[in-house]
């Protein structure tokens, strides 16, 4: 692992709040809110849950209950999981999650999937084949950090959640290590 992981970046305050967060992105993308639903979405978190075998974080919850799943900058597809259809998003889940240990997770690296304990858990993806995962260590799912696995083969762990990170990484106080700059447009996905 020590070869291929560029580094640690840690935000200077953690955003802990799931509302806070959400105006965070909301915030540094300007035009996100455009496709932020009118009411809040009814989501089988239970069933979700049950089906990958752990919870998920506040924030992530929170994003996916106001928004639908969105690209950033034709570049950055945040998945969420959709009303009435979520077996879709823990279908695409699994198959990333195999796609990781079929494919990028090297003997040695010290990384592992899901469902093994402290395993990465995907919750977006690039159109340039870069992953954007959970690592799952911590006492609660509240202490998740991200793990980015670029296309490169380079890895970097971001010390905050999944939807500051995306905030961060589109206003700049995020370093990409190996990821573009990214163009805040955000089309319908």
């Amino acid at each position: 692992m020590d070869d291929d992981l560029v580094g640690t970046q840690t935000p200077r305050r953690r955003a802990a709040d799931p509302h806070e967060a959400l105006v965070l992105l909301e915030r540094s993308i300007p035009g996100l809110a455009a496709l932020r639903r009118p009411t809040r979405a009814v989501i089988d978190w239970t069933g979700l849950e049950d089906g990958l075998g752990t919870g998920l974080p506040a924030d992530y919850k929170h994003l996916a209950e106001w928004y639908p799943a969105f690209v950033v900058g034709d570049f950055l597809l945040v998945r969420l999981p959709e009303p009435s259809d979520e077996g879709s998003w823990l279908r695409a889940t699994r198959d990333t999650l195999n796609v990781l240990v079929d494919a990028w997770l090297e003997p040695g690296l010290g990384l592992s999937a899901r469902p093994a304990p402290g395993g990465l858990l995907p919750w977006g993806e690039s159109c340039d084949g870069d992953h954007f995962m959970w690592t799952t260590t911590g006492r609660s799912t509240q202490e998740w950090t991200v793990t980015v696995a670029s296309r490169g083969g380079a890895w970097w762990h971001y010390g905050g959640g999944a939807v500051q990170f995306i905030a961060e990484y589109c206003n700049g106080a995020v370093e990409p290590w190996g990821l573009p700059q990214i163009d805040l447009q955000v089309p319908p996905c």
